[in-house]
């Protein structure tokens, strides 16, 4: 079976939670389909088994089983995608995290997705209407470690008072009251204040 489009097969063959060409495709039985880990992963982080597409409610865990068919076209899409030349990750650069095999360093960070694109698997963000709304960012690694774990928002700023990483609607609540001052202006002040310790430690050393 060939395709003459290859950029409508892989579009129409593509996972809505991650994105990329099906990798063992399991069916909902409200008809859409997503890859089994995917599927998993969602349904494991929620208090209610529903659909990410429809939103259709489920009253148990629904017994998932490979889509064949899908799965064996998803397997030659993946075979006849090229995917566009780019240069491999550096030790300085952040790879993306949807990428399998050699990962391709990454262009862009989604704060909704939390997930690290290369330029390739950045395109839905680009065209998807509702991936449009998602903020995205310079490229970040580790990026769940950069979320307040309590609102769910970028760690921007340092509260003074009690040395630790803030977002902007702690500064609405717990931190109300407390100096904050931006993340990058705080770095760059300890940064200084680090290198005139190593220099007089040197200077030290070097009197003795």
């Amino acid at each position: 079976m060939a395709f003459a489009n290859t950029s409508w097969s892989e579009e129409n063959f593509s996972c809505s939670i991650c994105l990329d060409v099906f990798n063992s495709p399991v069916t909902t039985t409200c008809g859409h389909n997503f890859c089994r880990t995917c599927i998993t992963k969602f349904w494991d982080e929620q208090v209610q088994y529903k659909c990410p597409v429809c939103n259709k409610l489920f009253n148990t865990r629904p017994d998932l089983q490979v889509n064949t068919f899908l799965s064996e076209l998803a397997a030659q899409i993946r075979t006849t995608v090229r995917v566009k030349e780019q240069p491999c990750v550096e030790p300085a650069e952040v790879p993306c995290d949807v990428c399998t095999g050699t990962q391709q360093k990454a262009v862009k960070s989604c704060l909704m997705c939390f997930t690290s694109y290369c330029q390739t698997h950045l395109e839905p963000h680009q065209r998807v209407a509702r991936l449009q709304k998602h903020r995205l960012v310079e490229p970040m690694d580790r990026l769940e470690d950069r979320m307040c774990k309590k609102h769910d928002r970028l760690l921007e700023l340092f509260c003074q008072t009690e040395q630790v990483c803030v977002c902007l609607f702690c500064t609405e609540a717990d931190h109300k009251s407390h100096p904050v001052v931006p993340l990058k202006e705080e770095y760059e002040v300890k940064t200084a204040q680090l290198g005139k310790i190593e220099a007089e430690l040197c200077r030290t050393c070097l009197e003795d």
